[in-house]
């Protein structure tokens, strides 16, 4: 009976031990996705900025700009890409929609965002583009890998349209998560307008004609947690134009400053939804497959124990006798 149980405990060990690394090398890999119809927003705001009066083309303080951030998840484009790509495939529809203190509209601009829904690695296809332009990124943007690691990422910016390193800084807490911390460098960069100006009549080509361009650098901070999921993004943001005839004469005027956070309520809710999505990360990654190997190896040293049992002296069966030969003098 011992024996019994004892072979009946080691297969179970076998099993839990298989199952540990097949559950965190094989199943969250595969399980672990970006649903394809996912929508996010987000909020962001520069506090006492300097914005540029078209009107005038004077820049002047202002008490608040607003940025407003959506994500929409286009099922139909990438049910279409998955047909050629062979993986699963996320379409993001996003707007970055830029309001001045007066609700007007400062800038807009869509993106065309396609990744690998597992590990969020850009997927090349038609339709990929920021502000209706074609674009061919390399790196992350918006979504970072799930089990972000301590090391520099490649991040593709919008404005730019270039891929440059964010590097990373540390680990730190923020609002009770351990969370890694990570800068980014645009430097100086002539970029184009545009195509929604926020002065009706004027369009990017027409500016291009007074030979003004317009140039942007920026400073980013993200605080990620390991989901992939930032739980807070800052910018220093900085846009200029410089030279041609619409300035009249000046060699530039400042078009943009401001220090963009995101704003509190939005870090709140993002904060509670990262605590949730991180349990899971960790209990399919780490918490399950170490438990898994712990009973594994509980379950053999049992079973190793009742063999032990079962092999007792007195179960052992007795040496045969022979008679002893007779000895003759």
């Amino acid at each position: 009976m011992r024996r019994k149980a004892g072979l009946i405990l080691l297969a179970l060990a076998v099993f839990f031990a298989t199952l540990s690394p097949l559950l965190r090398w094989y199943a969250f890999p595969r399980l672990a996705k970006i649903p394809a119809n996912q929508y996010q927003d987000m909020v962001l705001e520069a506090k006492d900025a300097t914005l540029l009066d078209y009107g005038t083309m004077r820049s002047k303080k202002v008490p608040e700009v607003t940025v407003v951030q959506t994500l929409k998840g286009n099922v139909e484009a990438s049910e279409k890409i998955e047909r050629t790509a062979s993986r699963d495939v996320v379409v993001w529809d996003g707007l970055s929609y830029v309001q001045g203190p007066d609700g007007r509209m400062v800038s807009e601009i869509p993106e065309r965002y396609i990744f690998d829904a597992h590990s969020q690695e850009p997927v090349h296809a038609t339709g990929e583009s920021v502000d209706g332009a074609p674009v061919r990124r390399d790196g992350i943007e918006f979504k970072w890998p799930f089990l972000t690691e301590k090391r520099d990422y490649e991040y593709f910016d919008a404005q730019a349209r270039t891929t440059s390193p964010i590097h990373y800084k540390g680990t730190q807490e923020f609002r009770g998560v351990t969370v890694y911390y990570f800068e980014q460098t645009v430097p100086w960069t002539k970029v184009p307008f545009p195509k929604a100006m926020p002065v009706q009549g004027i369009t990017p080509e027409s500016v291009a004609k007074t030979g003004t361009t317009r140039w942007y650098t920026v400073h980013r901070f993200w605080v990620e947690p390991g989901t992939g999921a930032p739980v807070c993004g800052e910018e220093i943001h900085k846009e200029e134009l410089r030279g041609g005839t619409l300035l009249g004469g000046r060699d530039k005027v400042t078009a943009f400053v401001g220090h963009v956070k995101m704003r509190e309520d939005y870090i709140e809710h993002t904060v509670n939804l990262v605590e949730s999505q991180r349990v899971l990360v960790l209990l399919m990654t780490s918490y399950l497959p170490w438990s898994f190997l712990i009973l594994g190896a509980l379950l053999l040293s049992l079973s190793l124990y009742l063999e032990a049992r079962g092999r007792r002296p007195g179960d052992a069966a007795p040496a045969q006798l022979t008679e002893p030969e007779p000895v003759s003098a």
